[in-house]
């Protein structure tokens, strides 16, 4: 049985309840989404190292969804740029429906395995690449098809389902089953499901990043600088791991076009601009080794 879909009886009468009594019971299930999280630790972790892996000889994160499931991994592909100045090339998500779908829904379309083959053949999936496939029921098509399409390519390949029974947990390579029951609204898993799948998405692709060096001492330093909000942030990044103040900081970052590791190295070691940037391409880029080196 899809537990997804599965009506609760503790829920058949939930048009009656209070406006509290509703939220209550909404939010009760959102600690459950983070338990299911919580209890899919050890899968998640396993994740976590082999994707980093597989990335650092040049693959992408891609991801293959329909409905929520797809909204949700294209938030996770859309942030990673920004948030790691991951390249927008190596993150890529495929919505069932096409990139309409992703502000309007096309349901019918999680039915089309032809469109997920093709959608992966178009970007030309192979070894090198890491594949997302998510699905609360675990046995939508388009997921299902994808992913043992891209397994068979050679791609490291990952399944993020709530339904102990859901296909996706035969056909990948690392299933991450996320068993959060049945939902407050039967079947509507933008709740429950959602909640988990978000959160499961949050550490994978958190950690892949910290893994692969994008992170030091807690913070940022690949942020992409493009507003004034994360223009001062990337001030007191500078300012805090080269322990400087706020207007040298500043006059470094403008020195190296907005780089956060270049202008860290520049006041760090009292390097130019030339000599940081080679510092950093000796370290493949990672400001840990380049600041231990």
């Amino acid at each position: 049985m899809t537990t997804t879909e599965t009506a609760s009886p503790r829920y058949a009468t939930i048009e009656d309840w209070s406006s509290t009594e509703i939220v209550e019971g909404i939010v009760e299930g959102q600690f459950a989404a983070i338990a299911a999280v919580q209890n899919a630790r050890a899968a998640i972790a396993e994740v976590i190292d082999r994707a980093a892996e597989r990335l650092e000889s040049g693959g992408r994160l891609i991801y293959l969804g329909a409905g929520t499931s797809g909204r949700i991994a294209t938030q996770d592909a859309s942030e990673l740029p920004p948030t790691f100045s991951w390249p927008y090339e190596r993150a890529i998500s495929l919505m069932a429906g096409g990139n309409g779908a992703f502000a309007q829904a096309a349901e019918g379309a999680e039915d089309s395995e032809e469109q997920a083959i093709e959608a992966l053949e178009t970007i030309g999936v192979n070894n090198k690449d890491v594949v997302f496939g998510l699905a609360a029921s675990g046995s939508t098509p388009f997921a299902v098809t994808g992913l043992a399409h891209a397994r068979k390519k050679g791609a490291l390949t990952v399944g993020i389902y709530n339904n102990p029974e859901g296909r996706i947990g035969e056909v990948c390579e690392l299933p991450v089953l996320l068993d959060t029951g049945a939902e407050f609204l039967a079947g509507s898993t933008r709740m429950k499901a959602g909640t988990a799948q978000k959160a499961a998405l949050n550490c994978i692709s958190t950690g892949v990043m910290m893994k692969l060096g994008f992170v030091y001492k807690g913070l940022m330093v690949e942020m992409r600088a493009t507003n004034a909000k994360l223009r001062e942030r990337a001030v007191r990044i500078v300012a805090r791991i080269a322990d400087a103040d706020h207007d040298a900081a500043r006059a470094s970052l403008e020195a190296t076009g907005g780089s956060i590791k270049l202008a860290i190295l520049m006041l760090a070691k009292s390097l130019d601009r030339n000599a940081a940037q080679a510092c950093l391409e000796a370290a493949g880029g990672n400001l840990r080794r380049a600041m231990e080196a």
